[in-house]
């Protein structure tokens, strides 16, 4: 367990005995709480998975955020908990309805039925200049999609990119596909930090990063 730096709104506290991440929110997916507060596993989250292992995204609370591969919630739901306006975008249908749900006690929780891959879909809606690109897409061309999505973020803001090897290309080593997802942003982004995930989540790499 780290000592790195925390967002406001997100705290270590005990659950059953056991200290864990915690958010202020409704419970979304039957996670333990405590009162106001809600234990935010990174066994199910990729960017709990980065806090818990100490890497330092940046992250201050409140920010402004573009969250892709949103799924049902489970993780954009916590973002939402302690960040600004928080977009959420998710192509299927069927996590979107639980989507729709986590947000109707979050008031900046913005639910969108997009496609990551195709941000001009979305872009009338999402405002320019967000603080934070938070990535989590099941799909091949993670790195285009980062780079592609690079179109709002700020000059000073942060990409939080949980990159899939298995998605990339199931008959690579995990490490060779990490190099090549880590070089492609290179064409957009300076990185600024990487690490390996498997304490709870296999095959994965998560990377912190800003723009060029």
């Amino acid at each position: 367990m780290s000592n790195a730096t925390l967002p406001d709104g997100v705290e270590r506290r005990t659950f059953d005995g056991t200290e864990r991440l915690a958010t202020r929110g409704d419970p979304v997916y039957g996670e333990p709480t405590d009162g106001e507060w809600r234990a935010w596993s990174p066994n199910r989250s990729k960017l709990g998975a980065m806090f818990d292992l100490g890497m330092e995204t940046g992250l201050e609370g409140g920010e402004t955020v573009l969250y892709l591969g949103a799924a049902s919630g489970t993780t954009v739901s916590h973002v939402a908990d302690f960040a600004g306006p928080t977009y959420a975008v998710e192509f299927a249908a069927r996590p979107a309805r639980d989507l729709l749900e986590a947000a109707e006690s979050r008031p900046r929780l913005f639910p969108l039925l997009k496609d990551a891959r195709k941000p001009e879909t979305y872009a009338h809606v999402v405002e320019s200049n967000v603080d934070v690109l938070i990535q989590d897409v099941a799909t091949r061309g993670q790195a285009r999609v980062a780079l592609e999505n690079n179109r709002f973020l700020a000059d000073d803001g942060r990409l939080l990119l949980a990159v899939k090897a298995r998605s990339e290309d199931v008959t690579r080593e995990p490490a060779d596909v990490f190099e090549d997802v880590r070089a492609a942003l290179e064409e957009g982004y300076e990185v600024l930090e990487t690490r390996r995930l498997e304490t709870y989540h296999a095959d994965h790499l998560g990377i912190v990063a800003q723009p060029r």
